[in-house]
């Protein structure tokens, strides 16, 4: 084998590089080919220290990794570029991802089964509100309705009147019967017996997405270097972390470092194996994925010193939501971060895959953890080889990768030092709408009330003192309950993400079992769930014996991918939605994942924290958030006492040993396994043998996008915005999710009426993030966020201002109407538009609904390249000004005019109808994103290099 090392250089600045900086030197050397790799981007690289934040180099990685709610829109644009340039004569086969590409089908996973509420005892005393004693004999279940709820049935998938005939062919209870029967409707939770439910799940995916996974067995077969992982193998980011992940590539003789660009901002957690890679928009994976570098401006690097021991009560959790705020409030927004320090010795492999994981949380762009000996130990537990080990070892002491973090004398140079003492670390969650808003465990009691007692905002949902004590009754399952603010009513367990952890998991397994063995159960109404990541840690929660106890208490293991995170949460009892309702409750979901901003969970809860596994096994013990576990019982034990959460928090020494004892080599082979073997009904799913897709035109699932119409060779001449309307006037903090929300389609959306258009029911809808190959759907979907708050109405929800009519319509068919009377539009918004988890139809959307530019206090850095790559322009207000201190009303008329040849960072005038005139900033980081732009973003342009 050869490679290319850096160190042979002799150059003193290399061995002063941050390493995740000589990751980047060494891709430039090798891929340095005088076009997209120059040797002045070599030389720009090697001197880091000067060049850092002011020059652009190109960066091309070994892989691109995507998931199926962004895979699939990506796949679909290079089948439609298929078409586009076969129509001009040229050979399709042309258009082929030249970048390796894994894809992995894990998004479309929902909860159409459970185990049966009723075989949940109720819990025998103590907690948030204790119930009536069980009956004697068990309840028959008849009819069709979701168990324990009362009155007709009114979910989305069966909305027939009581005495009627379901479409399952079951007749509905009548409203007696369910008053007093658990009853269980046959489209949402269906009982199964234990056991099954994680199988009968995985039928329903794999039927109810069928038409979509036989599109992707046709990409891994039509295009070269794509890498289909079917379903039921695991989430994304641990399928990349246990299986994937290489640390080092092996490809036509050389040796090389692996990295990784994927369409997850999540992605970010590889950088814990001492992988770089970080997340991308679906326009620029697909860039990668065809050859093109991507740009990025050379980044300052926080080194991130970890001095001190961690607490032993602290999971990783806490240390991750700790350094989260520290980072956050350190403005390293688009900066590298790379850890450093005595500290990061004492934290295994899995503790710094979590730490890396949360990187998109405090705006970083990478959390780098160079290898070490911990994590060429924490390989020795995979499918690595010993051969393997030793080259990987040896090669990166060669290239001086390989680092002791004990000794100072190999620290870099860094942009910046922070130091964070893991001591200090104690128990926190964070919430109730935002990731960086923690609250320490010992004060949740109070923090929660804080928040009813603050103004509506970010935090506050101004609860008037007197409803704070209200307590709704209610019956589930024939049994009286009561909700008061703050009960718990979701509370998932997830290790797909900052929980990939194993001694995390394994902390939550050992609470439950400690717990179900003293008497303490969660109450039935909760919407309990398990969610591994992949099927590791099913196996190692099975070896260590602590999954029956799981189930006990409620967390069966639903199925392998996002579920609870995405908006794929099973619907509420009736009887429980009906008491949040009637009492106007701050009900809460408390969940382990990545992701729990307001509404995402379901529309009824405001208020969802993250916290560790162990946590919410604890607060869905308790039943509520406003408990303070060292003053207050989670319950009774079976012998009368009064139970405590330290009496049954396992020790770190016995999460350790559990560890050593279950998480084992065997894990990993069964993912390889699982990898190979696949399963029946993917290797039964037939799809066409032809070069180009052949789209049907009756799919409401892939749908060829307009985004290639009218391509021509030659490049357009740049035009100017003249007249444009404000499609929305926004304000700050407009997230991904206001933009283009995952989760079920509204029955009263523009998606929902199409959809009706093409004689679906509703319970045939499933969710947007299924439908991300259909653009009808998906433009119709943005904006469709029910918490989008939209000036120019005046209230939440997906609706606009048409303004030269006056009236108020969907944003979609508001866009419709201009697009037809030939009116461009724009967007206002405030600060840190498009933050959030990455999604390439927050761009494309807009794209289609003829948005030109959107105009902003600032940008979330990747959405901004989203909006280049498909051609609309970011423009960002000039500093200390905004559309408040501009007097904008949002009903004026803009014009933007475009010089011949635009530059990155030009500052341009934009002129409104009713006199005003202001300067805004083009937020062009480079000149590729001014090709991308006059092309029309880069798809057309890729299309054009081809013709």
């Amino acid at each position: 084998l050869k490679f290319f090392n850096p160190h042979k250089l002799n150059d003193s600045r290399y061995v002063k590089l941050p390493l995740s900086i000589r990751v980047l030197l060494e891709a430039a050397i090798r891929n340095c080919d005088g076009f997209y790799v120059t040797e002045e981007d070599v030389q720009n690289i090697l001197d880091w220290e000067k060049q850092q934040a002011s020059t652009e180099v190109p960066f091309l990685p070994a892989r691109v990794l995507l998931q199926d709610f962004t895979g699939i829109p990506a796949m679909v644009d290079l089948a439609a570029m298929r078409d586009a340039v076969a129509k001009h004569g040229v050979d399709p086969r042309l258009v082929n991802p030249k970048c390796h590409t894994d894809l992995i089908v894990d998004h479309c996973l929902q909860k159409d089964y459970s185990k049966c509420a009723i075989q949940n005892a109720p819990n025998p005393g103590g907690g948030e509100g204790a119930s009536r004693p069980p009956p004697s004999k068990p309840l028959p279940r008849r009819g069709s309705h979701c168990g324990g709820q009362r009155g007709p049935c009114s979910k989305t998938a069966c909305n027939e009147p009581p005495s009627s005939t379901s479409a399952g062919g079951r007749p509905h209870a009548s409203v007696q019967q369910i008053e007093n029967t658990p009853l269980l409707c046959p489209f949402h939770l269906k009982p199964v017996s234990e056991g099954e439910t994680s199988v009968k799940n995985q039928e329903m995916e794999l039927s109810r997405n069928k038409e979509r996974l036989q599109f992707f067995k046709w990409c891994s077969k039509a295009f070269k270097n794509v890498n289909v992982v079917p379903p039921d193998v695991g989430a994304v980011h641990q399928v990349n972390l246990e299986y994937l992940s290489r640390v080092i590539q092996i490809s036509g003789g050389l040796i090389y470092p692996d990295s990784v660009l994927g369409t997850d901002s999540h992605t970010t957690m590889i950088n814990g194996l001492g992988i770089l890679g970080w997340g991308v928009g679906g326009i620029e994976s697909e860039a990668v994925m065809l050859g093109q570098p991507v740009s990025l401006t050379l980044p300052p690097v926080v080194g991130c010193k970890l001095v001190g021991s961690i607490n032993p009560l602290s999971t990783s959790i806490d240390v991750v939501l700790g350094i989260t705020k520290h980072l956050r409030q350190a403005a390293i927004a688009g900066k590298f971060v790379e850890f450093f320090g005595p500290g990061v010795s004492q934290l295994s492999a899995p503790d710094r895959t979590t730490i890396a994981n949360m990187c998109p949380e405090y705006n970083a762009t990478v959390s780098f953890f160079p290898v070490d000996r911990v994590t060429i130990q924490h390989f020795k537990k995979t499918h690595f080889s010993q051969e393997k080990l030793e080259l990987l070892e040896s090669y990166l002491k060669a290239v001086k990768l390989f680092r002791r973090y004990e000794d100072p004398a190999e620290d870099p140079r860094y942009s910046e030092v922070i130091e964070i003492d893991l001591s200090s670390r104690v128990p926190h969650v964070s919430g109730p709408k935002r990731p960086q808003d923690r609250v320490a465990v010992c004060g949740m009691k109070e923090g929660f009330q804080s928040c009813l007692d603050e103004k509506l905002g970010p935090r506050g949902f101004h609860i008037s003192k007197d409803k704070q004590g209200v307590r709704v009754p209610f019956l589930h399952a024939g049994q009286e309950y009561h909700l008061g603010h703050g009960s718990v009513v979701i509370a998932a367990v997830i290790s797909c993400t900052n929980n990939c952890n194993p001694s995390v998991m394994l902390t939550a397994g050992l609470l439950a079992k400690k717990a179900a063995e003293a008497g303490l159960r969660v109450k039935p109404y909760i919407r309990t769930s398990l969610a591994p990541g992949s099927g590791m840690a099913t196996h190692y929660l099975n070896a260590s014996g602590v999954l029956p106890y799981f189930s006990q208490l409620g967390f069966e293991v639903i199925g392998y991918g996002c579920a609870t995170c995405v908006g794929n949460t099973a619907p509420l009892p009736e009887s429980v939605v009906d008491a949040i309702k009637q009492g106007d409750l701050v009900a809460c979901g408390v969940l382990s994942g990545n992701r729990h901003f307001e509404g995402r969970l379901c529309d009824c809860i405001r208020a969802n924290y993250l916290a560790s596994p162990p946590l919410v096994v604890a607060y869905a013990i308790a039943g509520t958030v406003a408990i303070n576990f060292e003053k207050e019982p989670l319950g009774l034990a079976s012998d009368g006492r009064d139970l405590y959460l330290r009496d049954i928090w396992p020790s770190r020494e016995e999460v350790q040993q559990t560890e050593e004892d279950a998480v084992i080599a065997s894990v990993f082979k069964d993912l390889k396994a699982r990898m190979v073997k696949g399963n029946t009904f993917w290797s039964n799913i037939e799809c066409p043998e032809s070069v180009v897709f052949p789209w049907d035109a009756k799919s409401t699932y892939i749908r060829s996008p307009s985004f290639f119409g009218k391509l021509s060779k030659e490049v357009p001449p740049p035009q100017s915005i003249d007249n444009a309307h404000a499609l929305l006037f926004l304000g700050d903090k407009v997230t991904t999710d206001h933009i283009s929300p995952a989760g079920s389609i509204a029955r009263v959306s523009a998606a929902a009426k199409y959809l009706l258009s093409k004689r679906l029911t509703p319970r045939e809808f499933n969710s947007y993030g299924s439908r991300r190959g259909n653009d009808a759907v998906m433009t119709r979907g943005t904006f469709a966020s029910i918490k989008l708050q939209n000036r120019l109405v005046g209230k939440a929800g997906p609706k606009t201002l048409h303004v030269p009519s006056g009236q108020t319509l969907d944003v979609f068919e508001a866009a419709e109407r201009y697009q037809r009377d030939g009116v461009p539009l724009i967007i206002l918004a405030g600060k840190d538009y498009g933050s959030g988890s990455s999604r390439d139809w927050v761009a494309k959307g807009p794209y289609l609904m003829g948005v030109r530019a959107v105009i902003a206090e600032s940008f979330e850095r990747l959405h901004k390249k989203q909006l280049v790559g498909v051609g609309i322009l970011p423009l960002r207000f000039a500093p200390e000004q905004n559309a408040d201190t501009l007097e904008l009303a949002g009903t004026e008329r803009f014009s933007v005019s475009l010089p011949q040849r635009l530059a990155p960072g030009q500052q341009l005038d934009v002129k409104t109808s009713d006199g005003k005139d202001f300067v805004v900033t083009a937020e062009l980081d480079n000149e590729l994103d001014v090709i991308f732009l006059q092309h029309g973003g880069l798809l057309r342009y890729v299309a054009r290099t081809m013709l």
